[in-house]
């Protein structure tokens, strides 16, 4: 009978492991923890060793133990739109990197959630939490988490409030003011007076944020206030609600769209529905910049969330929180730009 046949009638131990590996109990636990120091030869005959048992170590009785699950759970409007998607897909990547396994809870269209479901979410005992919508409000969201803080995206702008510290809960700060900035000062450089805005969800905060931030810029820069383009977020709303605009409200010198598919839908609607030119008749800008704006076929010229850069804020406030679970509200700061593209020009 060959050494692996007696594990494979039953699950392999952390003992085993470590007898056939001629290390402690300690060594094959540390190999397992990305972030403990142990010799690269040590770590990698073990996980070897591992492997040939088919041993994997039990997260239930480690997180008894530790106190910590190695769970995020990420709350989302929906995991099927092109910003959302790539997200959760950068997120998922960087946090199992970490050590981390990813719990994706959705909301209602409404971007409500069940509490049964916050009830299930709590069963998991997750390390963090972050909600990626507004209405799911922390006051309802910490009476089901125990000892983790939730991590909120924040919008700020000149004048608000800053965010209450009770209940707890850690932020992302998005500044939008120089990509918007940026965005109406090249679309006034070239002539543009009259700009809508192609909005998205209502019951969106980052939506409402960024019509509220349009605003102060075109104000302080003399142009009148944006006609509003009544839209979802969606590709075929923004189609829709730019024809309207056009035929029935004497149209617009550009559009600024709440996001990229938005601004794909005002793109196809002006040059196959109304035959009119981008940039040359209308300019476009876009806001996300998310992989296909740099498509040939649209080429959007867009307000940058840089992905990567957000990605690691995120995983950040998740480490400093389990690294000092007892300090004030964590913040986190990411930035956004212009990437001009041919829509405008």
């Amino acid at each position: 009978m060959s050494e692996v046949e007696p594990v494979l009638r039953g699950r392999a131990t952390a003992e085993m492991v470590a007898a056939r590996a001629k290390v402690s109990r300690v060594a094959v636990s540390r190999a397992f923890n990305p972030h403990t120091s142990l010799k690269p030869e040590k770590r990698e005959l073990i996980l070897r060793i591992a492997e040939e048992l088919n041993y994997s170590p039990d997260r239930a009785a480690r997180a008894l133990v530790s106190g910590r699950s190695h769970l995020i759970g990420v709350i989302v409007p929906d995991v099927c739109s092109h910003w959302e998607s790539q997200e959760i897909d950068a997120l998922t990547t960087a946090l199992q990197d970490e050590g981390f396994a990813t719990l994706l809870f959705k909301t209602r269209t409404d971007y409500s959630m069940d509490e049964r479901l916050l009830t299930y979410m709590r069963g998991f005992n997750p390390d963090s939490v972050i909600a990626f919508v507004e209405n799911v409000q922390p006051e309802t969201l910490v009476r089901f988490l125990g000892n983790a803080v939730p991590i909120y995206m924040h919008y700020p702008h000149p004048g608000d409030p800053s965010p209450p510290d009770f209940p707890l809960y850690d932020r992302l700060n998005v500044l939008q003011r120089d990509g918007i900035e940026q965005a109406v000062a090249l679309l006034q450089g070239y002539g543009a007076k009259k700009i809508a805005y192609l909005s998205g969800s209502d019951q969106s905060e980052g939506n409402l944020s960024r019509e509220k931030m349009l605003r102060l810029i075109m104000s302080e820069r003399g142009l009148e206030p944006p006609i509003v383009a009544r839209g979802d977020f969606s590709y075929e709303m923004a189609y829709g609600s730019i024809i309207d605009l056009f035929r029935l409200h004497g149209g617009a010198d550009a559009i600024f769209a709440a996001n990229d598919v938005g601004a794909f839908g005002a793109l196809d609607a002006l040059r196959h529905e109304l035959g009119l030119r981008v940039p040359e008749d209308v300019k476009v800008v876009g806001f996300d910049d998310i992989a296909q704006s740099h498509w040939k076929s649209y080429d959007l010229t867009t307000v940058k969330f840089d992905l990567d850069e957000r990605i690691r804020a995120l995983v950040r406030l998740i480490l400093r929180r389990l690294n000092e679970p007892d300090a004030p509200a964590l913040e986190e700061i990411i930035n956004t730009r212009l990437v001009v593209r041919s829509t405008v020009g």
